[in-house]
């Protein structure tokens, strides 16, 4: 058999050498303790609370520190853990255009998590950049390959990945609701699609079988039909994305649907990514996602309370529900760490978990109530 890691057809000797050279419930649940009992491989009970950091390493290397609730400077993955996140989700890119989302960095930024006793939540696109239901590109490196090499290339980055990374959590994918790794996976090609679905599980479990396998959905409408269609794949959690400008704001449709899940299912379900504004400015002249009260709860305004309150609905949801457990918010940490004059600079700095001058929001504190 043969895989690929560049394009060009490997042996497993080959692979081998590659390998060392990247060395180089309804019950309230369990949320505190020391980090073995946090630890979701090897307590099933540990309530999942995320945040996804992988902008850590290019916002250090701007010289970005933030503020905690007293203006005191630290580091943001410091912050994260002194205020109750136990898991960092992380996405792993193949070969970006930067170092970023690479293998070197993630892998450093995992190890320094591990070594602080915090999860690792490792999100695969299998892609160069992002991927979303909209997007699932190909790596350069494995454009030309037959579905047969492009599904062993699969196999053997996964294990590669899994090796080196070591995530207590690994998502196949990431939202894929129209299948991964265009146009072979494609979800029109469900066979296809699966064969290369199974081959990362195969992978993983054949690494580290104490890491636990996500599939992921967007949204959540729609979620029952995609898991249903997969559910010869023996994976551990089904996550989704909830976002209300593109996902809906009935949070009692949201709620049905994940209980659904879960009785149909008996797995675990998280809320892969979640995120909610504090206002609607700007710090920097780039865009944003979110700008008006019509892409959010009438709820919840985009205030620092308002903010603090959604992330506290949906946290003690994942602290009370025997079907959701637990979740991850998304860009808490996208400040406009380029400056304010950036025009390519931060779509999300209204829905960090740190405002506009750099000081932690009282959303923060949420993870370890």
């Amino acid at each position: 058999m043969k895989y690929s890691l560049t394009g060009y057809p490997l042996s497993l000797a080959s692979i081998f050498f590659l390998g060392l050279l990247y060395l180089g419930s309804s019950c309230q649940k369990d949320n505190n303790g020391d980090p073995s009992r946090e630890n979701p491989t090897t307590n099933p009970s540990v309530l999942i609370r995320a945040v996804d950091a992988s902008l850590i390493p290019e916002i250090r290397e701007q010289g970005v520190l933030v503020r905690n609730s007293e203006g005191q400077e630290e580091d943001m993955l410091t912050a994260l853990q002194k205020n109750g996140v136990n898991t960092i989700r992380l996405r792993l890119w193949h070969t970006p255009a930067s170092s970023y989302a690479g293998l070197a960095s993630v892998k450093k930024l995992a190890a320094e998590a591990h070594a602080k006793g915090i999860n690792v939540w490792l999100t695969v696109h299998y892609s160069d950049t992002w991927a979303d239901p909209g997007h699932q590109t190909k790596p350069a490196a494995w454009k030309n390959l037959s579905y047969t090499i492009l599904r062993d290339s699969l196999y053997a980055y996964t294990r590669l990945i899994t090796r080196e990374i070591q995530p207590e959590i690994i998502q196949i994918g990431n939202e894929i609701n129209q299948g991964l790794l265009w146009p072979e996976g494609h979800a029109n090609q469900p066979t296809q699609m699966q064969g290369l679905l199974q081959a990362g599980i195969q992978a993983v479990r054949e690494q580290s079988p104490t890491t636990k396998i996500m599939l992921h959905f967007a949204g959540h409408d729609g979620a029952q039909t995609f898991f249903t269609s997969l559910q010869g794949l023996a994976v551990d959690y089904y996550g989704l994305s909830y976002y209300p400008i593109w996902h809906g704001k009935n949070l009692t449709g949201l709620q049905a649907n994940v209980s659904r899940l879960f009785q149909q299912f008996k797995k675990p379900i998280f809320l892969a990514e979640v995120a909610y504004p504090f206002t609607f400015g700007y710090n920097d002249w780039t865009n944003n996602i979110i700008g008006d009260s019509s892409q959010i709860l009438d709820a919840y305004p985009a205030t620092p309370e308002g903010q603090q309150a959604y992330l506290r609905f949906i946290h003690q949801w994942a602290k009370t529900s025997e079907a959701l457990s637990g979740y991850a918010y998304w860009g808490g940490e996208w400040v406009a760490y380029r400056g304010n004059q950036a025009t390519d600079g931060s779509p999300w700095e209204n829905q960090a978990l740190w405002d506009f001058n750099l000081r932690a929001l009282p959303a923060l504190r949420v993870f370890g109530e």
